[in-house]
């Protein structure tokens, strides 16, 4: 299965539009799994904040781990850690300790469901950061979503998408692209001074770069 993803003019698609589908493709052990795993993490919303020091953790954290046993597919499993994260709806600290501790696959997740959890920007734009250091282009790719593309500031934004370029990235995968590159006088600067450095060393220059570039020097175009 793929990601179910939203036109820039729709609304993104619901939780429980998000299970329909995901339930959809999966085979009916992983169907009662996931039945199961978003009531956990249904219970983990609706009780009270604070657990106690030295509570073992929510049931539906253990869940979000086997996600990839329980789902098979990558993209199922992607789809039922972002399911659960929307449901469970944990504070800060849950998702950064889900993060730090979770593989790469716990961690895509945890970037792809950044935008529909209720974090200050802050603590986002930590694990943002965190994934852009780092050259595992699932991460990269996870980690320029919709989140970064409204809070992540002009020059770490464009560092993002120099980053996609570096490491072969899409820029497909840049949310907010043609609205945030539009006219940036010093992303057309840095885009040209990489072409530059591709072309002295005889590299080819990446199709996209040139995409990128006619759409940060529209300003000066018009």
């Amino acid at each position: 299965m793929t990601h179910t993803t939203a036109s820039p003019s729709s609304p993104p698609p619901t939780v429980d539009e998000l299970r329909a589908a995901l339930l959809a493709c999966l085979a009916p052990p992983a169907n009662a799994w996931l039945d199961g795993a978003l009531t956990d993490a249904a219970e983990a919303a609706a009780a009270p904040a604070g657990a106690p020091p030295g509570r073992a953790l929510p049931a539906w954290e253990l869940r979000f781990a086997e996600a990839g046993r329980r789902c098979g597919a990558e993209d199922a499993a992607d789809q039922a850690r972002v399911l659960l994260l929307r449901t469970a709806r944990p504070d800060a600290t849950a998702v950064a300790r889900l993060y730090r501790q979770g593989t790469a696959a716990e961690r895509r997740a945890v970037l792809l469901a950044l935008d529909h959890l209720d974090l200050a920007p802050a603590d986002g734009l930590a694990l943002v950061e965190d994934a852009l250091r780092t050259n595992d282009t699932r991460l990269v790719a996870a980690a320029v979503g919709p989140y970064a593309g409204r809070h992540l500031d002009a020059h770490a934004w464009r560092h993002a998408v120099l980053k996609c370029l570096f490491t072969g990235v899409p820029v497909d995968a840049v949310a907010a692209l043609e609205e945030r590159a539009h006219g940036d006088g010093e992303l057309a600067r840095m885009l040209g001074d990489y072409a530059s450095e591709r072309t002295a060393a005889g590299r080819p220059v990446p199709d996209d770069l040139s995409r990128v570039l006619a759409v940060a020097g529209k300003a000066e175009e018009s």
